[in-house]
């Protein structure tokens, strides 16, 4: 157990180095190499947190005497990646007017118009999305209404079979007494 933690432990040490030297590198870069070297960090990021919480499950199953001494690092390993996130993100903003034009993009007036057709366009499908589930919702509902009643008809329906039933069987009683009567009558 304590031999896997470790080998998470020398996992995690190169997975920082990495990420801390590609933090260093992205501040020089700009556009295209900029963007990949940010999509490798944030790839290294994650799974940076996936050792962390692979440490996290080995912690809870060390005994209680060696598991504040891991539990110690696996603390001091977590607040090493929140402050690698935060380097990260000032590395990401830093570069000037560059970065505006690869946040943004260029300032051109026909990207900005197809932006704003797509942006209207997306609009529209959302809307008109939007009425199509209140519609399935209002059918859904109505559809509902339509069976609680049908399942109050057919309740009203059982009970009045049963008292069919129930009166068929008091006639059909009342017959076979009077039919008895009528035999004893007919005998004397």
């Amino acid at each position: 157990m304590a031999s896997l933690l470790d080998s998470y432990e020398q996992q995690y040490s190169n997975v920082t180095a990495e990420i801390t030297n590609k933090i260093a590198k992205i501040v020089k870069l700009s556009g295209g190499e900029k963007r990949h070297m940010v999509t490798n960090v944030e790839k290294q990021m994650e799974e940076a947190k996936e050792l962390l919480e692979q440490m996290d499950l080995e912690v809870r199953d060390i005994p209680s005497k060696e598991r504040q001494k891991y539990a110690t690092r696996l603390k001091s390993y977590k607040t090493e990646l929140g402050k690698l996130e935060k380097d990260f993100k000032k590395a990401k903003l830093h570069g000037g007017a560059g970065s505006r034009e690869e946040l943004l993009g260029p300032d051109d007036p026909s990207h900005s118009e197809d932006q704003r057709t797509r942006l209207l366009d997306n609009t529209e499908r959302l809307e008109r999305s939007g009425r199509k589930l209140e519609a399935g919702y209002r059918m859904a509902v109505e559809t509902e209404q339509v069976g609680a009643d049908i399942l109050e008809n057919l309740h009203q329906d059982r009970e009045k079979i049963q008292r069919s039933r129930d009166r068929l069987r008091e006639t059909d009683s009342d017959l076979g007494k009077s039919s008895r009567i009528l035999s004893a009558m007919m005998r004397r």
